[in-house]
């Protein structure tokens, strides 16, 4: 979503980087643990985990950790986890998706409204959000995978849908997103296996929501809309947060400041 990268950069200069890591370590350890469960624990064999595996490589997450996370579906050792999808609005009227793996269903509703609540927010029926966004593959690629135009031609010859490019502003945010890559959601694998025989591996490769249009966020909701965010972020059932704001690199950075 647009401005999350650059929010998790904030966070990252304000002292969590060691708590963002061992957060961004559990979810990647349980997503991979919950594809091997939903099929065969080898990812030659299993597209969900295989990705899973890629991107917790992507995010220099030790071997072991993979491993370990994998026996444990396989010997069944796994919780139980169940997948649930919550929507809402945020500040502005901003339209909020929240997945969860979680093993207490009642636990993460409890802690999702709350936050919602908290923050000025309110939860909503399901249906009532997910309209508004376009179910699609992403794929990320670091800005020195090539220049705008060499990535473009690998994308289309790959038959991706649509590329952005962001590769002048790291005075502004350290992690900048290099390229994203979009797809329609049933092509990811396929996208995936093309431009990595032409780029490399990328950085990360996920089945998103992607805002059909974005609704600016400005002055003193910046904050409160940053802070529901972070909140829902902070959550341990909470796996993605996706939402459909704008906020412009100015109020960004007085809001970093």
């Amino acid at each position: 979503m647009a401005g999350h990268s650059k929010f998790k950069n904030i966070m990252h200069r304000k002292g969590r980087a060691d708590a963002v890591r061992s957060k961004l370590f559990s979810r990647l350890s349980r997503e991979i643990t919950v594809a091997a469960k939903s099929g065969m624990p080898d990812p030659a064999m299993n597209p969900r985990l295989r990705l899973a595996v890629n991107n917790a490589k992507a995010e220099s997450m030790p071997k072991d950790n993979i491993e370990r996370a994998i026996k444990k579906a396989a010997g069944g050792d796994a919780d139980a986890y169940e997948e649930i999808r919550y929507e809402g609005f945020g500040p502005g009227g901003i339209g909020v998706i929240v997945e969860v793996l979680t093993d207490n269903r009642n636990r993460a509703a409890s802690n999702v409204r709350s936050t919602f609540a908290k923050n000025g927010g309110n939860l909503g029926e399901t249906g009532s959000v997910s309209f508004m966004f376009d179910r699609v593959g992403q794929i990320v690629y670091r800005a020195e995978a090539g220049s705008e135009d060499a990535v473009m031609e690998a994308a289309i010859e790959a038959g991706a849908q649509d590329v952005e490019s962001d590769l002048v502003k790291p005075d502004i945010y350290e992690d900048a997103p290099g390229h994203t890559i979009y797809t329609a959601f049933e092509d990811l694998n396929e996208v995936v296996e093309a431009l990595t025989a032409k780029l490399g591996e990328p950085k990360s490769t996920a089945i998103i929501w992607k805002p059909k249009s974005l609704t600016p966020v400005t002055g003193d909701a910046v904050a409160t809309v940053m802070k529901l965010v972070g909140a829902l972020d902070d959550d341990d059932d909470v796996q993605n947060v996706y939402a459909n704001f704008e906020i412009s690199d100015e109020d960004l950075e007085r809001l970093a400041g």
